[in-house]
């Protein structure tokens, strides 16, 4: 890689978290930055437009072809491409697929599909012997009613590429289950996550790795549960980054977590991890993502260890590099939602 990286960054629509990984990208030194976007560029922050070395509008920004494409066009405008990012969750298998087509190095499609596909992640790490829930991708109402008898209630239903908690939901009898998937349409080829339900308090772990090196990880502790939050409008979801997370209470995810990245294929980058410590002290790994947490999470990892991560991702995945902060404070937020319905 020449002294001058040459950074291809992908942002279909132009959100202020979104913008907030591309400026810390655009501010790096030696970096010439190429942004593909469904968005019109004149819909960008100026003073971050103003960083740009090339632009290039799609029509489809989850298009694999269209991505490549746009990709090569701002390489003859860069002089080359070394890197090929994106922070959505959308984005992942697309990305991968479309560094294959321009030729240039990142997460492979096999790995990009480990982590974005939950069927396919719970199946490697269950034959690897981590704990994760119960699960099947059901093709029909049918195949989904087998399922919740053979496992017992609740189960949670949600979709197998889903991001976060969206679209998830929980069946607590074959009638709600029944109601859910039927909702969801499930087809041959286009089945519909059902999982065994646990119970417990619910945690993140995120991890920094460089060339399958696990370097650095944090600790989040979510209040409630998100799903509790999704089913009851009236809770104010909280999460708390902890100061202190090398303690025993961590210890079997410290000890899961990275063994279940590298059964996925982690190589380099930041995985944001979602986990539950049941009641007898057990964990259970709920899903993984190769990429950068939500929810405001990278913003409270900065004032945690009073470092820019959104740089430092930029750094890690751009140049790998890395230089392991120390965990300053202990940062929280509420997210605070309006009661009832709305005009």
């Amino acid at each position: 890689m020449s002294a001058e990286v040459r950074v291809v960054f992908v942002a279909p629509f132009f959100l202020e978290t979104t913008v907030r990984f591309v400026r810390a990208v655009a501010e790096l030194p030696n970096v010439k930055l190429g942004l593909i976007s469904q968005d019109p560029l004149e819909k960008l922050d100026p003073r971050v437009k103003a960083r740009l070395s090339a632009h290039w509008q799609v029509g489809n920004s989850l298009d694999a072809h269209q991505i490549a494409g746009a990709t090569r066009e701002l390489a003859a405008r860069l002089g080359g491409v070394d890197r090929l990012l994106g922070t959505l969750e959308q984005l992942q298998i697309p990305l991968a697929m479309a560094r294959e087509l321009a030729g240039v190095p990142g997460i492979s499609v096999d790995v990009a599909r480990n982590f974005r596909e939950k069927a396919r992640m719970k199946e490697r790490l269950r034959a690897a012997g981590l704990p994760c829930a119960r699960h099947r991708l059901v093709e029909s109402v049918e195949d989904a009613v087998d399922f919740g008898r053979a496992v017992g209630y609740p189960l949670v239903v949600k979709p197998p590429a889903g991001a976060g908690s969206v679209d998830t939901s929980q069946a607590r009898d074959e009638g709600e289950l029944r109601t859910l998937v039927a909702r969801m349409q499930p087809s041959s080829g286009r089945g519909v996550l059902c999982e065994e339900f646990i119970g417990g308090l619910e945690r993140s772990f995120e991890v920094v790795s460089i060339g399958g090196k696990r370097l650095w990880h944090s600790l989040t502790r979510y209040a409630p549960p998100p799903l509790d939050v999704l089913e009851n409008p009236w809770i104010q979801w909280t999460v708390l980054l902890p100061r202190e997370i090398d303690g025993p209470e961590f210890a079997a995810i410290r000890d899961a977590g990275p063994r279940a990245l590298e059964v996925l294929g982690m190589d380099t980058g930041i995985t944001h991890m979602e986990w539950f410590r049941r009641q007898d002290g057990t964990v259970a790994i709920s899903e993984v993502a190769a990429r950068p947490p939500g929810a405001q999470f990278t913003t409270l990892l900065s004032y945690a260890h009073d470092v820019d991560f959104y740089r430092a991702w930029v750094r890690l995945v751009g140049m790998d590099r890395f230089e392991v902060p120390q965990r300053r404070f202990a940062t929280g937020a509420a997210f605070l939602r309006g009661q009832g319905d709305g005009r």
